[in-house]
């Protein structure tokens, strides 16, 4: 039952896969004040995704009803490195 979650008074397959990367857009802040997408109702927490923006999302874990997802830089970018940067 690991690929499944309870939704609506059933079992349904989770839309969302570990290690898989996902095209999201935040649509909520939750009170920790991390980010909140969601696929197919099934909802994904994303630390520093600000509300209203669209990112590359990779899945780091995935749980009974939520997924933690984690920013995934641009090409050519390294993690923790803002736009506009030099990589020098």
């Amino acid at each position: 039952m690991s690929n499944e979650y309870r939704g609506h008074g059933h079992f349904r397959p989770k839309p969302v896969s570990e290690g898989n990367v996902y095209d999201l857009e935040i649509t909520e802040t939750s009170q920790r004040g991390d980010g909140i997408a969601r696929v197919k109702g099934f909802v994904i927490f994303i630390a520093g995704a600000k509300q209203g923006e669209k990112y590359k999302i990779k899945i780091t874990r995935v749980a009974r009803n939520y997924a933690i997802g984690e920013i995934v830089p641009p090409e050519g970018q390294q993690e923790g490195q803002q736009e506009g940067e030099s990589q020098e």
